[in-house]
């Protein structure tokens, strides 16, 4: 009796690197960057931040950064 093969989830994905950012927190500067990108990429994966940083005026901070790894799925 012949074995069925399994079906993966196998493909090409690409890794593109974006930073979003926000006067609220580092969190709402990530969503920011998923969101935008969700405009114009289709089928995103997976986001991965890595790297955290603040915009820093008179001592004070006036915004987060979110710097982002992002993959998403090229189609066939």
């Amino acid at each position: 009796m012949a074995k069925k093969a399994k079906k993966t989830d196998s493909g090409v994905y690409r890794v593109t690197e974006i930073i979003g950012t926000s006067t609220v927190s580092w969190e709402d500067a990530a969503s920011s960057a998923i969101e935008a990108a969700a405009r114009s990429l289709r089928d995103l994966r997976v986001a991965e931040v890595s790297k955290l940083d603040m915009k820093v005026e008179d001592g004070k901070v006036v915004a987060y950064r979110a710097r982002v790894l992002l993959s998403f799925k090229y189609e066939a």
